[in-house]
């Protein structure tokens, strides 16, 4: 499909980022993992990505960010133009004025190019720490938004929960560019978080894009955030919509599927450790591999182990289920190596995002053009070389004399 035809008739995303949640494997060094995590991030700005996400995780091993916030500090001094935002902020595990305040001052550290992404948290581990009940987390992430949203626009708040108690609090930084921070709320397949996306007036992130059961709530999820909004007296916006996907591109098929099975068994051991289950199709990376790409991981979805031309297929067949959405977030997955998992990124960004923002379809009209006139150029130029020879003609035969 040309870049002309394509993107699914003006419905594909023209924005595109990485989540990064991260996931390492267990035997390496956490230290450089990480340094190659800001690394990769610096990347993707040189690239021209427009969006990183980094997660917050406080257990299972292989999430090793506990604070995005950190983070992102340490990324915005690496980078020019990206946006850096929290993927996911778990509500339920801060106190909303002290979460306010960091984002405030990040917002201002990072000239504007911090973003709040936010959800009930997503590890039992997690919760469990602090001693935090699983059926309470999306009632007070509910009661955190209530608060945070009205706090990042500068107001004045007083609020009272089972949890936290705020009295006339307010964030002393004004945003540093109008408007505010960018707040996301976190959608898988349930509707809770469509409906505070709605209420609000938020933007959606859609984590569960791939899998089969999330795909399928897409359009659900967004007619209730479109309800939802509208009852609030908010304008839904489809370019503030973003789905997350796990991909992996490589030159080849043959050549993407063989480098994600570099670390495809860590992130099944992964899955396996978290669920108490053992898959029959991870013994091994083949069958692994073969299984993520088909009917997909538990969690994780089915993921693009590729070319560019079936990551293109695959965000067509997004934006055509969606009806369309604004960004496409590759799932930061680290089950290719490094350098390969770098090179991916660079063939996304050099082959898959100019095809959905049209990028060439200027240059490919233009040579189109000069092709269909060609005959009337040519002559026109035959003619100016002419003409050239007959205004010149005796000068040059003077020439050619002299030199006999």
């Amino acid at each position: 499909m040309s870049e002309a035809q394509g993107s699914s008739q003006g419905r594909g995303p023209t924005r595109f980022g990485v989540f990064i949640a991260p996931y390492h494997r267990l035997g390496g060094n956490p230290a450089l993992q990480l340094r190659r995590d800001l690394s990769l991030v610096e990347h993707l700005d040189g690239l021209g990505y427009e969006e990183a996400w980094i997660g917050e995780h406080h257990s299972a091993g292989m999430e090793i960010i506990a604070s995005p916030e950190v983070f992102i500090a340490a990324a915005a001094e690496r980078t020019r133009r990206i946006r850096l935002g929290t993927g996911v902020s778990s509500l339920p595990y801060h106190q909303p004025l002290m979460l306010a305040d960091r984002i405030a001052l990040l917002d201002h550290l990072t000239m504007g190019r911090v973003m709040l992404g936010t959800g009930p948290g997503q590890l039992p581990s997690d919760a469990f720490m602090m001693g935090i009940d699983p059926m309470r987390q999306r009632d007070m992430m509910a009661e955190s938004l209530a608060a945070l949203v009205p706090l990042l626009r500068g107001e004045i708040v007083t609020a009272r929960t089972g949890w936290f108690t705020l009295e006339e609090a307010r964030v002393q930084l004004a945003p540093f560019t109008p408007g505010g921070v960018e707040i996301a709320v976190a959608s898988t397949i349930s509707p809770s978080g469509a409906v505070l996306g709605g209420r609000h007036g938020l933007s959606l992130l859609s984590l569960a894009a791939s899998d089969p059961t999330g795909y399928e709530a897409l359009m659900p999820n967004w007619k209730v955030y479109e309800k939802t909004a509208a009852e609030h007296g908010h304008v839904p916006d489809r370019s503030r919509w973003r789905l997350v996907a796990p991909m992996h591109i490589a030159e080849t098929r043959e050549r993407a599927r063989e480098e994600a099975q570099w670390g495809v068994l860590d992130f099944v051991h992964y899955i396996e450790q978290l669920s108490g289950m053992t898959m029959p199709w991870g013994k091994t990376a083949e069958s692994a591999v073969e299984q993520w790409t088909t009917e997909g991981f538990p969690t994780f979805g089915r993921a693009v182990i590729g070319t560019p031309d079936d990551a293109i297929e695959a965000i067509e067949a997004l934006a055509d289920q969606t009806g369309g959405f604004g960004t496409f977030l590759l799932l930061g997955h680290n089950c290719a190596d490094p350098a390969a998992t770098r090179r991916g990124y660079e063939l996304f960004a050099e082959h898959v995002v100019p095809h959905f923002r049209g990028l060439n379809a200027g240059r490919t009209a233009s040579l189109s053009w000069a092709n269909d006139n060609n005959e009337r150029f040519i002559g026109a130029l035959k003619q100016s070389v002419m003409a050239a020879f007959e205004k010149h003609g005796q000068v040059l035969a003077e020439a050619n004399a002299e030199e006999k």
